[in-house]
């Protein structure tokens, strides 16, 4: 079997997903809608970075990888010195280099990534190319990893120059060279047994550095690994954690009662052990004194660029496109309002707008996690000096209705210890539940941010399909905020 980059790295994550990739493809859970758009990001981000390297030559893709490596070789015979996506065989191994550059010290090879840091992985990715064009007698000048740099902000044009980092990792990959072949060698061994599938248990590497699409077969399917066990009270990993494992221990409703865990822990575990709601009425009354009707409760919709299009957004910076706005009366009424911005412009002044048009100075304001509201809209007032004051305002006058669930004044066992809106609603307003999985289209806040980000590509009547499906999810999620505030008045 041919190694490539992606084959070779999933093996250094686990041996057991690249035999289940080789030999049972089938139990692997399906590339979904999230995984498509980083594909594609990463596929603009490598198409961007080959202007650092002007006037090279293109090996294009072909399913039958050894027609690359002879194009490739055709190139260099040819005395071209800068290829993108130059491809190499060498005895068990076919790597594609992203950005391949020669000259008269030797080669270069860049490996592009669409993040903003170079994480280890990228190492092991250098690595096998490193690896194989070394076998194949090229001397080797440098190894680099090039990615996104979070501290650029874009102005009036797109500067890649600042827009990337080069980093130069060729004495990291050299001292890791001695474990290339021991790799491929254990690779090749379990791969040798197409019968025996690997004994790998499960452990941090599951979800580190990626979520294995073998998560679902090796924890629910092979070891019936519930919803909500021990691996959800401790980081995956932790000494509790394996402690309780190694003991067969995986239900939370088999911890021993003398367990030594944080009081947070117990507390967590206590309750989901007692099958009872536990409500801190007084702290609830207080809180919701603080709110004075009518209430704002806000929600936003973003999404991010790789590559920043409009003047002062930085990579993967969270870009507001769209809102709902549920204004709460002392008498129970409900009044809506909302935005979605038009696709393929910059959304923020028209948002921001919006919102200052809509929201009055000292309106009570209430989010769901409200940090993330509140960076949006502080983010909103430095860009935007007519609309500064109105915007801190709004901002100045937000509350969190996530408070007594984070301070666990409303606790249930459905909310499985956790604090976020995607337990606590299911479990506090079950109807809720049913009224997302009945919507078109959108369904949650990823679907929403690759709607918006793809709408420009759609043709105008499923693009006008979008745009109601998206203001149908928004609406829901500040009724959903309604449904909540209603629950803690009726728990006092």
């Amino acid at each position: 079997m041919k190694f490539s980059k992606s084959l070779y790295t999933t093996g250094i994550q686990c041996s057991k997903a690249l035999w289940l990739k080789k030999y049972k493809s089938k139990v692997l859970a399906p590339i979904d809608e999230s995984a498509e758009a980083r594909f594609k990001t990463g596929h603009t981000v490598g198409e961007l970075a080959c202007d650092l390297f002007p006037n090279g030559v293109q090996v294009d893709f072909n399913p039958n990888l050894e027609h690359m490596v002879k194009e490739t070789k055709k190139l260099l015979d040819s005395g071209v010195t800068v290829i993108y996506e130059a491809a190499f065989s060498f005895e068990n191994t076919l790597v594609i280099v992203d950005i391949f550059e020669i000259d008269s010290e030797g080669i270069s090879i860049y490996e592009v990534k669409s993040s903003t840091s170079l994480k280890d992985i990228y190492l092991h990715d250098v690595s096998i190319q490193y690896y194989t064009l070394q076998n194949l007698g090229y001397k080797i000048k440098s190894a680099n990893v090039v990615y996104l740099n979070s501290n650029y902000v874009r102005g009036d044009e797109l500067d890649i120059k600042e827009l990337f980092v080069v980093e130069d990792v060729t004495q990291t990959i050299i001292s890791i060279q001695e474990t290339v072949p021991t790799n491929l060698q254990i690779f090749q061994t379990y791969l040798a047994d197409r019968e025996t599938e690997p004994n790998i248990d499960i452990g941090k590497h599951c979800k580190n550095p990626y979520e294995c699409l073998a998560l679902d077969y090796c924890w629910r399917v092979q070891r019936d690994i519930p919803d909500y066990s021990i691996f959800n009270i401790f980081n995956l990993g932790s000494k509790k954690q394996i402690e309780l494992y190694s003991q067969g221990i995986v239900d939370v409703d088999d911890i021993p009662d003398g367990f030594e865990m944080t009081v947070n822990q117990k507390a967590a575990v206590d309750n989901y052990k007692s099958k009872q709601t536990f409500i801190d009425k007084t702290s609830i009354k207080e809180f919701l004194k603080t709110l004075i009707y009518p209430i704002y409760h806000l929600d936003f919709e973003t999404f991010q660029q790789a590559i920043p299009e409009f003047k002062g957004l930085s990579p993967y910076e969270q870009i507001p496109f769209q809102y709902s706005l549920h204004i709460e009366y002392e008498d129970g009424r409900l009044e809506h309002k909302e935005f979605l911005a038009e696709d393929g412009a910059d959304p923020r002044y028209e948002l921001s707008k919006s919102l200052v048009e809509n929201i009055p100075s000292n309106a009570t304001m209430l989010a769901y996690n409200m940090s993330f509201e509140k960076g949006v809209i502080r983010k909103l007032a430095n860009l935007y000096g007519e609309f500064t004051y109105d915007l801190m305002s709004i901002h100045d006058n937000m509350q969190d209705l996530m408070v007594p669930f984070q301070k666990k004044w409303y606790v249930t066992p459905s909310m499985q210890g956790s604090y976020s809106i995607k337990y606590v609603l299911p479990a506090i307003v079950p109807e809720m539940e049913k009224a997302y999985k009945d919507l078109d289209l959108i369904h949650n806040g990823g679907e929403a941010m690759n709607a918006y980000a793809n709408m420009s590509n759609l043709p105008y009547e499923e693009k006008m399909a979008y745009r109601k499906a998206l203001l149908e999810y928004c609406k829901l999620d500040t009724l959903a905020m309604v449904e909540i505030y209603k629950c803690l008045k009726k728990s006092i």
